[in-house]
């Protein structure tokens, strides 16, 4: 069987897509690409935004019209909440939430029993590539407990759930010994790892650091409010966590993070990034913003960006907010029209690429650990965030690769360096001008 698969939303859902696949084709089965035509079309779905929601019916009708014969199977977060609005769009086959999307392949292999139903969420471990062989996506964590009033999450994936260490150890060593030199740690709230099994995110940290045949690992997002002065000063000092952090800040103002309900203020968020920077003065920190959100009015725009722009923050993740079913934001606040969302939104993103481009000038002529990718690259091509295949050497081709506080280099190709570390000095010539999400 010919199987296709197109994923939507966070780092997370692509991690979960990539494990799937890999049981997939170890029972035989053929991967190909999303644009090939294929027997069954695997769609990972989102719903954090309407517009997440709008992209995945949008690939839905894709593969009905490329393959009418095909089954289709729907499975993630969108299918979660709405398996029936699901289950009527035309060819699908299969709907499955996130409680039972990892049952897929057992399910492909009895034959395509549909069921709808939707079932009490469990955690199951999980890891993936990244389309290269040198990065590892790390599922440590599923769901959320905090229930933010503009967020569908919790409603989605469940509360927050993970397994112990020692069982995630053990997936760890696993991935050591398929040869991945970096892991991305990614959950839906990482920082709650372990709460229902009395262990915490730290101590998972520790357990990480003594992983034999693991040079690097990478937090991919971790709740201000949950990054302890601890965990940064363990990071500063480890073996192999990097220099680069992901902090959620959503929101600028300490009157728009009290009608999100997030359990900090600016005050702390920026005690945290301060202490960052302490320790780690080369440090790279990102942050997600929502743009519009309700009560944010010129006013308290205002204050984002002024807060925004005082922060040692090297770039940040935009997304504009659009109102949730079932959320409380529904009933919350001053609505801001769609268009001066719109409006905020671009303006935060030329904050973004001010604040990247400082970060970068104040890198050059600093000398960083890389590790360099399998991919080639044409040396004149549109460069991407992530490689998706390996393919043979040609005289014109570079290979890419991050330092360890996440700047993409480049240089020459040269194959006895795919998936080693080496040491390059920072110039305008070498650093990759687009940045990519973690």
């Amino acid at each position: 069987m010919t199987i296709a698969a197109h994923t939507l939303g966070c780092k997370l859902n692509f991690a979960e897509t990539s494990d799937l696949l890999r049981r997939l084709a170890a029972e035989g089965n053929t991967i190909v690409d999303w644009n090939q035509q294929a027997d069954l079309y695997i769609v990972n779905t989102c719903t954090v935004t309407a517009v997440a929601e709008k992209k995945c019916r949008t690939a839905i009708h894709q593969a009905h019209r490329k393959n009418p014969d095909a089954q289709i199977a729907v499975i993630g977060c969108f299918a979660q909440v709405a398996a029936k609005e699901i289950e009527a769009i035309p060819g699908v086959t299969l709907v499955l939430g996130n409680d039972r999307k990892h049952l897929l392949p057992d399910i492909v292999r009895n034959g395509f029993r549909p069921d709808f139903n939707v079932q009490p969420p469990t955690f199951n471990l999980q890891y993936s590539s990244s389309g290269d062989r040198t990065r590892t996506f790390f599922k440590i964590q599923d769901g959320c407990d905090y229930f933010c009033t503009y967020c569908a999450i919790p409603f989605a994936r469940g509360r927050s759930r993970s397994a112990t260490i020692e069982e995630t150890l053990c997936a760890a060593r696993r991935i050591a010994d398929s040869g991945s030199k970096e892991v991305i740690l990614t959950g839906v709230n990482t920082g709650t790892f372990g709460q229902h099994h009395g262990e915490s995110f730290l101590d998972l940290l520790r357990g990480l650091d003594q992983v034999e045949g693991i040079l690097r690992y990478r937090i991919s997002s971790i709740e201000p409010n949950l990054l302890t002065d601890e965990i940064i000063d363990f990071v500063a000092h480890s073996r192999a966590f990097l220099p680069h952090f992901h902090i959620p800040l959503q929101a600028g103002s300490d009157h728009v993070l009290q009608l999100m309900h997030r359990r900090y203020d600016t005050a702390l968020y920026r005690a945290k990034l301060e202490r960052i920077k302490s320790v780690m003065p080369d440090a790279c920190i990102a942050a997600d913003v929502m743009a519009g959100f309700n009560g944010e009015n010129e006013d308290e725009f205002a204050k984002v960006l002024s807060f925004i722009d005082s922060l040692p923050i090297s770039y940040l993740h935009v997304f504009t907010y659009s109102d949730r079913p079932g959320t409380a934001a529904l009933r919350l606040g001053e609505k801001i029209p769609v268009a001066v969302r719109r409006e905020h939104t671009a303006r935060l993103l030329e904050l973004s690429e001010r604040k990247h481009k400082e970060f970068i000038s104040s890198q050059l002529g600093k000398t960083r650990p890389v590790l360099w990718e399998s991919t080639p690259h044409s040396s004149n091509q549109a460069l991407s965030a992530e490689p998706t295949a390996h393919h043979k050497q040609s005289s014109n081709q570079t290979m890419q690769g991050w330092t360890d506080n996440y700047i993409r280099l480049c240089r020459p190709y040269d194959e006895t360096l795919v998936n080693t570390i080496e040491e390059i000095t920072l110039t305008p010539d070498n650093i990759v001008k687009e940045t990519a999400d973690v």
